[in-house]
């Protein structure tokens, strides 16, 4: 089996691919230190399928954490994955798809444009988790996600967002009426929380699946990957077809989505690009 391990700045995940290619038992834990929850992944890891160190033949590290890690897991063979090439090869593994903009919502936002074996970054933003996080602890005055998911269950887009039918009593060329034209445009002083968490939960995944979609144009690809913890917003199964009707583009959410840079960084073992480092 070849571990992957992608050690992020909030959580680090851990999957295994067995001799079949196939993903084994995908583990997620909150990082403490990257070093510390790193071990305590691989840890938990093994005891929980009933591994040996000796069942393992590679471990392969990725994330911004991977830098804070310069010895072997373990004694194990240990390599590192560039962080970008995991996202697109992760991407592919669980899509099929050749050729699609790989967006990984973490804590901030990369896109990772993947054209065949070309896997190259081609930018980012500045929103993602930490600015859901860092907003909600302002304006909610908590940074718990079941809290803020739950309060925004409950909100009104109405109440904080300037929609097209709000300032036009007719469609504009192809934006409808429940456009959104002006997020948080229409928030008062006493906006519930419910209201808020909504807003500022539509705001961060708006503004990524409007920068892919400007980051896609003129180059063919209208099939947009979703990767990274962002993705498990129930929010996300309202947001993005929407924006997919609109835009007539194609979100797509994998099934291990949270887990895709890992699994990315364990196929990277055998032969491509890493920064290697041997007991």
């Amino acid at each position: 089996m070849v571990i992957g391990i992608d050690v992020g700045i909030s959580t680090t995940k851990i999957v295994g691919i067995d001799g079949e290619g196939a993903v084994v038992s995908p583990v997620r834990i909150k990082a403490t230190d990257p070093v510390t929850s790193l071990y305590g992944a691989f840890g938990k890891y093994l005891y929980d399928n009933r591994l040996r160190l000796d069942d393992i033949e590679h471990v392969m590290i990725t994330g911004v954490g991977a830098a804070y890690i310069d010895t072997p897991i373990y004694g194990l063979p240990t390599d590192k994955a560039e962080e970008f090439l995991a996202d697109g090869l992760g991407a592919r593994y669980e899509t099929d798809l050749d050729r699609m903009l790989v967006v990984s919502m973490g804590t901030g936002t990369s896109l990772v444009q993947c054209d065949g074996d070309d896997i190259r970054h081609i930018g980012g933003i500045g929103l993602g988790g930490g600015t859901l996080m860092g907003l909600s602890r302002i304006m909610l005055k908590t940074d718990e996600v079941k809290q803020i998911v739950a309060l925004a269950m409950e909100g009104d887009p109405a109440n904080v967002d300037v929609l097209i039918g709000d300032i036009s009593p007719n469609p504009l060329p192809n934006l409808p009426k429940t456009a959104t034209a002006s997020l948080f445009g229409n928030a008062r002083s006493n906006a519930s929380r419910e209201d808020i968490a909504l807003g500022i939960i539509t705001m961060v995944l708006q503004s990524i699946g409007s920068s892919c979609i400007l980051a896609s144009l003129n180059s063919g690809i209208r099939e947009y990957v979703l990767i990274g913890n962002l993705t498990l917003l129930p929010q996300c199964k309202v947001i993005f077809p929407a924006m997919e009707k609109l835009y007539k583009v194609h979100f797509i959410i994998p099934k291990y989505s949270e887990f895709c840079t890992a699994i990315g960084a364990a196929l990277c073992y055998g032969g491509l690009p890493r920064s290697r480092f041997r007991s």
